[in-house]
């Protein structure tokens, strides 16, 4: 028997992990990033094969780690853990910078960030697990507090993305909270930020009104929080 609540106590942190250069650059969420040893100082970071960021770092044999405060911006994690790189610049609007060997590291919300060069690629079934020297970093804020994996789910109410390590898909994820049937009054709830739609409520300023379940939503409809696509919404008991 696998307990899945047991899982969530191994601590991780939560990062954007980007790679490319300066004319093209993508990232994603991350929250499997480490240090491997000490001398010479190497790091790792597990991306998912189909991760469209796993080509960049392939391509360009480099990736940046960009440490999160504890207040990161919804419309952050939504953007970089909950978009494809394929379908939307997730740059576009976002401060970022290029390394000394050219890499982007992202800047919004961030408190410190590497640079490492990849060194070694190990193939763990559905990820690549990518392994490298540091070759630069920076401290932007020492008195901040990191973002780490716990707080996300236990505070922002927010749980990891799909291509994540630790991703449970969505029958899981009801099964634990305590699945409901999918009635008119069910409640969806965004896995990135863990917005809550509630029919009762709607999404009035997003053109959604009172009384309109999860179903009849449009289809493009986002999360007006952090714009996650209503796709990615997973049900929820009816506890509020």
């Amino acid at each position: 028997m696998i307990d899945f609540e047991a899982l969530f106590k191994i601590s991780y942190g939560l990062y954007i992990v980007s790679s490319g250069n300066e004319k093209e650059q993508n990232g994603f969420i991350s929250n499997t990033v480490f240090q491997v040893t000490a001398e010479p100082p190497q790091f790792a970071t597990c991306c998912n094969k189909s991760n469209y960021t796993a080509q960049f770092i392939e391509r360009y044999g480099s990736f940046s780690v960009s440490v999160l405060h504890q207040q990161a911006d919804a419309s952050l994690i939504g953007r970089f853990g909950y978009k494809s790189g394929n379908e939307v610049n997730k740059f576009e609007n976002t401060r970022f910078v290029t390394g000394p060997s050219g890499t982007p590291v992202v800047l919004d919300n961030c408190i410190a960030w590497m640079e490492v060069k990849v060194n070694r690629t190990i193939d763990v079934g559905s990820h690549w697990l990518f392994i490298g020297e540091l070759m630069s970093s920076q401290l932007l804020a020492a008195d901040a507090e990191p973002l780490t994996y716990g707080y996300y789910r236990r505070v922002k109410k927010g749980i990891a993305p799909k291509n994540a390590p630790t991703y449970l898909d969505k029958d899981k994820l009801s099964a634990l909270a305590g699945k409901a049937d999918a009635t008119s009054d069910a409640l969806y709830k965004c896995p990135a930020c863990g917005y809550i739609y509630n029919a009762a409520v709607g999404d009035p300023d997003h053109g959604v009104p009172a009384g309109t379940s999860f179903e009849e939503v449009p289809d493009d409809w986002v999360c007006p929080l952090c714009g996650t696509s209503k796709s990615d919404f997973y049900l929820l008991e009816n506890q509020i």
